[in-house]
């Protein structure tokens, strides 16, 4: 099956995957042809991606790093404890003690597991799911990315766990910013943005009062804006007095925000995505953060078309091991020539490159 963005969709493409809600309910079956109503409203609902099934791709499997059912129990559990903290309240925190760090554990704990035992690199998570709110499935998003890096970063388990509760509500004080403000479709006035910024804070504060998630928790929500070089927020701090954890969040929290599609602009490939986090590498996002990362993400996932650098067009058929922009490719056109497809392993052919995403 082929990876194709929403706003690369043709009519009657055929869905090899269904679509959901975050409530775990279909909304578009697949063997579904699209019609231009139907891709009109994904693109509305802010799908970035879908599986399109075709005769060329059909054996090519899309992984991802953890199970549909998984992701969707994810952005359950996200919901609901964000709308009751919104519910009960900045003030009213004994509601955050009773029901907050047995589920967030418990779900960190099976994301962490199934990561874990997991040898492959992750894909991007910004496919298949409509939610109701970005705010949640940017949460396990983000949480998802964290976990990764914390792998290839080889940090304790009790730090992985710490930082994944820390990252699942680094955004929790959004909750406590007035709606009309948060989604905003136009240009935010600059008191507007003030306001946005002041979540980091409001989370800060909301969840050191917990005496039952780790303090840590509350620093993820504090310190996931600032920046090497001190230009960040809240307090723009520098380098060394950032605690490596806001440095991972940092840059989870750029990727998948830049990743998926937004009100006021497009997704970018995963690709576009880690050239934002490699320009600022060293003075906004630590560097060996970022390299791992880029080691621990599918810069080019199955199934997404590619062009190589002698005209041929290609779809991504597999992952090679530490070789992310090295992957097994299909070739489907060469010189805009359709041609017979057949395979070419990039970590053999090294006079052969990715030049970038066939459109």
């Amino acid at each position: 099956m082929k990876l194709v963005t929403t706003r690369g969709l043709q009519v009657g493409s055929e869905l090899a995957k269904p679509i959901y809600n975050d409530n775990g309910r279909i909304l578009i079956q697949k063997d579904v042809n699209l019609s231009q109503a139907m891709i009109d409203r994904l693109q509305e609902l802010g799908v970035t991606y879908v599986y399109i099934r075709d005769e060329i791709s059909e054996d090519i499997i899309i992984h991802s790093p953890i199970s549909d059912e998984l992701k969707i129990e994810s952005i359950q559990t996200v919901k609901s404890l964000f709308k009751g903290y919104e519910n009960q309240g900045f003030k009213n925190k004994s509601f955050l003690f009773d029901h907050t760090s047995n589920k967030m554990t418990n779900l960190v704990d099976t994301i962490i597991r199934q990561i874990q035992d997991d040898d492959q690199v992750l894909s991007i998570m910004s496919d298949i799911f409509i939610s109701d709110d970005y705010l949640f499935t940017h949460s396990v998003n983000v949480t998802i990315y964290s976990i990764a890096i914390a792998n290839a970063l080889k940090l304790t388990n009790k730090k992985t766990q710490e930082l994944g509760i820390g990252a699942i509500l680094h955004d929790v004080g959004k909750v406590f910013i007035p709606e009309e403000v948060l989604k905003k479709e136009g240009r935010l006035t600059s008191d507007e943005f003030e306001v946005i910024k002041s979540h980091t804070e409001l989370g800060f504060e909301f969840l050191r009062a917990s005496q039952e998630l780790p303090l840590l928790a509350a620093h993820c929500a504090f310190q996931h804006h600032e920046r090497l070089d001190g230009s960040g927020y809240p307090r723009g701090i520098r380098d060394e007095e950032i605690h490596p954890f806001g440095k991972i969040l940092a840059v989870a929290d750029v990727f998948d925000a830049v990743t998926s599609n937004r009100v006021y602009r497009d997704a970018m490939l995963p690709q576009e995505g880690l050239d934002i986090l490699y320009a600022g590498s060293g003075k906004l996002f630590d560097q060996e953060i970022v390299r791992v990362f880029r080691e621990s993400i599918a810069i080019y996932p199955n199934g997404i078309t590619v062009n190589l650098n002698d005209h041929r067009t290609a779809i991504v058929v597999r992952q090679n091991e530490n070789l992310a922009q090295r992957p097994v490719v299909r070739v489907i056109k060469e010189s805009d020539q359709v041609v017979v497809p057949y395979d070419l392993d990039l970590s053999t052919a090294l006079d052969i490159t990715i030049i970038g995403y066939a459109h």
